[in-house]
């Protein structure tokens, strides 16, 4: 599996407004190769790029995103809390998003996330979507939403996200047929990504915003890292 050395968290990190289209084009122009964001389910099942299962924080909308239907939603104002120069920043499709990467020749990290209780349906709608399109991972903290996407995913590569250590990841892997591990940057030692080495696993630490962190990891044998912050890099690092 290839991955970028850096990718950034949302779009594009803390410099544009998170999951939306702005942060595609930002994360570009900064020279950035990866790109990371979540995925979830409208009311009518179709994917948008959303990290909260509720509206309130990035749009200043009301109300639950499961609630609501995609028309309702690529209507709310995805931008305007991030910065007012971002205002009308619509909420994206995933569909848009994928097509804008393409555009862009952005590498993509689709984090599939299930509202609470749609966890294979999230999993099957993101797959549904992102076969279509090449030079993506799907990622999930759910190992249910994992095993959905395996079904419609075709070839897409898959990891599997963890924020604790339980010391059975790679079980967990083969259990889920996921072929990389995104690791919490805290977790990550010697000993412990040692066996995932061994074992072939690219493994990705986020979420990463100095650079000295970074070098630690990539000298672990880390392949890439999430960060809010791609202007910290040059473009000729990326």
């Amino acid at each position: 599996m290839r991955y970028p050395r850096i990718i950034a968290h949302r779009c594009g990190g803390a410099l544009a407004p998170e999951n939306t289209l702005a942060g595609l084009r930002i994360a570009a122009r900064l020279g950035c190769r990866g790109v990371e964001f979540d995925a979830m389910l409208s009311r009518d099942g179709i994917p948008v790029l959303i990290h909260d299962e509720r509206l309130e924080r990035t749009t200043g909308a009301q109300g639950a995103v499961a609630d609501s239907p995609v028309a309702d939603l690529r209507r709310c104002d995805a931008g305007a809390r991030h910065h007012p120069a971002f205002a009308g920043e619509s909420l994206p499709t995933l569909a848009e998003a994928l097509a804008v990467c393409r555009e862009l020749g952005l590498w993509a990290n689709v984090e599939i996330k299930p509202s609470v209780g749609r966890d294979a349906a999230t999993g099957s709608g993101v797959a549904l979507i992102a076969r279509e399109f090449d030079d993506i991972v799907l990622s999930s903290f759910s190992m249910e939403a994992l095993l959905a996407a395996a079904g419609g995913a075709g070839n897409l590569p898959r990891a599997l996200l963890v924020e604790s250590n339980s010391g059975d990841w790679l079980d967990k892997l083969r259990q889920v047929g996921a072929q990389a591990l995104h690791v919490a940057r805290h977790l990550l030692t010697a000993e412990v990504i040692r066996p995932l080495l061994d074992a072939e696993i690219p493994v990705a630490a986020y979420t990463v915003n100095r650079r000295e962190e970074a070098e630690r990891l990539f000298a672990l044998g880390v392949s890439g890292v999430f960060t809010d912050r791609p202007d910290h890099w040059l473009a000729d690092e990326m």
